[in-house]
């Protein structure tokens, strides 16, 4: 019976890792069939939670290694200055923001897409970024300045093709069609902003009155003693 169960356990594991593996590989397809891809991606389950997850995490890792490797010539980051943690997570929760802003605003208004398809989405849509990124801070270190045209050209071409990704994968898991897709694009970095400002506003209230209570408290134990 035991055995039995182990084996059971060793297929369960196995087929998780092969699903996992063939998330990672679908980002292949995306990259050059977004359209059909982001539509497979969530309607059809074709990603999975931790492949984009996966994708995230490098996402942040080649900006921190932008940040480190980086030919001082193409990038001004004081490196005594810099903090890795910081870096990532000046990108993480903007992106979560990002994504619970779209899911927010979209719910009101048809939208298709649950919080968890916009977080897969999004996270697949950043490949671009680290498949082009990444080699560039190879790149920076052998060529001369006078060739930064060819790095600029490269980096805003990531860039672009990250927005267009983002842009074609919210369409596609909201059912949107591309007029609605930018408006809400655009409303959703509103959303983000005033998310962004309630946050603010509720850790600075939240510090206040801490100090206030801690002030107090020191008060009274003067007195007492």
């Amino acid at each position: 019976m035991s055995a039995t169960k182990s084996i059971s356990k060793k297929n369960v594991q196995n087929a998780k890792w092969t699903n996992y593996v063939e998330s990672m590989k679908y980002a292949k397809y995306l990259l050059f069939h977004p359209f059909d891809g982001f539509w497979d991606l969530t309607h059809e389950k074709r990603g999975s939670f931790a492949a984009a997850t996966t994708y995230l995490v490098l996402f942040l890792i080649t900006r921190v290694v932008q940040l480190l490797f980086t030919n001082f010539q193409f990038i001004n980051a004081p490196l005594q200055y810099i903090n890795i943690f910081e870096q990532a997570t000046s990108l993480l929760l903007p992106f979560l923001i990002l994504c619970v802003a779209n899911w927010s605003m979209t719910t009101l208004f048809d939208g298709k897409g649950r919080l968890g398809d916009i977080y897969i989405a999004m996270c697949y849509a950043l490949v671009p970024y680290t498949l082009i990124q990444l080699p560039l801070v190879f790149v920076s270190n052998i060529i001369t300045f006078d060739e930064a045209a060819f790095y600029t050209v490269l980096m805003s071409f990531s860039i672009a093709w990250c927005i267009f990704q983002v842009f074609v994968g919210l369409m596609q898991v909201h059912d949107y069609s591309p007029s609605k897709t930018l408006i809400f694009i655009i409303v959703t970095v509103v959303g983000a902003l005033i998310i962004i400002f309630l946050l603010l506003v509720f850790f600075s209230l939240l510090g206040d009155a801490a100090s206030y209570f801690i002030s107090l408290y020191r008060e009274i134990a003067f007195r007492l003693y």
